[in-house]
């Protein structure tokens, strides 16, 4: 490991906010870049990874990173749910954070080459399932079919709607929207998410489904693949908890046998199970 890596992973490296994007209510898109220009040249994430972020003066988060492993800008997307969060949505371009990391197993690339991809995401469970989602399609040709399912409470809720614009117009990549309730000028589709997998017509074989969503809409979905005969060593996740330390010594996110900052954030439905209830 190189030094650089090295002070990354150990102390936060400082980080300044160039952009600030709203998405949707309480979820704001900050778009970073490190201060030491070789930080910024080397550092290098997998996709389904997380970072600790500092807001100086207030505390540091664990935060998903939404950015594709090549050729994207390196940005954080973050719903303001407390006291650090809450801090960061006043920040605005110029000011600084700092950025450890980066942590966690991520989602499998290479394993799952030539296989068939779907997505099924909902609300904000997009910001995680994002890097693949660019990454895949940074790569198409290493994969069979490729489908997005796309699913929020209202069109206003929708995460990365101009992302979303331009899947829709990519030839050979499958993307279903629907929301729950429907507003004026909605000519989407109307229902949960998972009412898009028949519409799909979601394959079985040689297929790999990632799911990321709030507790209701996850175990439906699951069900739903389930029963179409997906194995839930083929179904993957994040899981979310209170991670601290990043690094697997304060055992503050631990579940059972696992430390979902060092064994995860990722996982397969096979070992979620394993673990209780804790979806």
């Amino acid at each position: 490991m190189s030094d650089v890596q090295k002070r990354v992973v150990t102390i936060p490296e400082i980080a300044t906010v160039v952009e600030v994007k709203d998405e949707i209510q309480d979820v704001k898109t900050f778009y970073l870049k490190f201060d030491n220009p070789e930080v910024d040249a080397n550092f290098k994430i997998k996709s389904g990874q997380f970072v600790m972020l500092t807001v100086f003066g207030y505390g540091e988060s664990a935060i998903s990173l939404p950015p594709s492993p090549e050729n994207d800008r390196f940005h954080l997307s973050v719903r303001k749910v407390g006291k650090v969060t809450d801090a960061l949505h006043n920040l605005v371009a110029g000011d600084k954070v700092g950025i450890r990391g980066p942590f966690g197993n991520g989602f499998p690339f290479e394993e799952i080459k030539g296989k068939n991809i779907i997505y099924v995401a909902g609300g904000i469970g997009l910001i995680p399932l994002r890097s693949s989602i660019v990454h895949v399609l940074q790569n198409r040709k290493d994969f069979g079919r490729i489908i997005v399912l796309l699913g929020a409470r209202t069109p206003d809720d929708l995460m990365y709607q101009n992302d979303i614009e331009e899947w829709l117009k990519i030839e050979g990549f499958e993307c279903y929207v629907t929301v729950d309730q429907k507003t004026e000028g909605w000519k989407g589709e109307t229902g949960y998410v998972n009412s898009l997998i028949e519409k799909a017509n979601v394959p079985v074989e040689n297929t790999v489904a990632f799911v990321c969503g709030p507790p209701v809409m996850f175990n439906s979905v699951i069900g739903d693949l389930m029963s179409r005969g997906l194995k839930d060593d083929c179904i993957i996740s994040t899981l979310e908890r209170h991670m601290k330390c990043g690094i697997g010594k304060c055992q503050h996110c631990a579940i059972g046998r696992t430390l979902v900052c060092t064994d995860g954030p990722v996982y397969t439905y096979k070992q979620i199970k394993t673990l209780g209830e804790v979806i």
